[in-house]
């Protein structure tokens, strides 16, 4: 499976800690599975992975392709 990041994506994970880049690394590398949901009023098809206190808005864009548009604290991503 491919996984492709939006460039906010990047800036927040580069800003983490690495014990938090591996947790959400880990997170992501397993989806589709995990606390995941599919978001209403939001754009379509969009899921969301619950990690900790941080969410991670994704697409999944075909079969083998996911998207990851935002990664941010729970209070922010929605906004």
């Amino acid at each position: 499976m491919t996984i492709q990041f939006s460039k906010q994506a990047v800036k927040v994970i580069s800003k983490m800690d690495s014990k938090l880049k591996k947790r959400l690394r880990k997170g992501i590398e397993d989806l589709p599975n995990g606390d995941v949901k599919l978001l209403q009023n939001y754009n379509p098809q969009s899921y969301r992975l619950r990690i900790g206190k941080y969410r991670i808005i994704y697409r999944q864009i075909s079969e083998s392709v996911i998207y990851i548009d935002k990664i941010d604290s729970r209070g922010d991503i929605y906004k």
